[in-house]
């Protein structure tokens, strides 16, 4: 009995990890569509703006990933 209480509360202990699964998936496919996009195409991202934008959303996506293993 005391061990199933044991097992039981070390399964409640342990947070979920679904959300930095998801986040690092996403992060993962962001970098390699940016290889991807980067080493066909030699003007990528064409502009400041995009650059800038490319920046933003790897920033976003890098926090979400970080926040989601705390």
């Amino acid at each position: 009995m005391v061990h199933a209480l044991l097992v039981l509360a070390a399964e409640k202990a342990e947070p979920s990890k679904t959300a930095f699964y998801v986040c690092g998936g996403v992060l993962a496919a962001w970098a390699v569509v940016l290889g991807f996009i980067g080493l066909r195409s030699p003007e990528f991202p064409g502009s400041e703006r995009g650059a800038r934008g490319v920046m933003a959303i790897s920033a976003v996506l890098v926090v979400a990933a970080m926040a989601a293993t705390v």
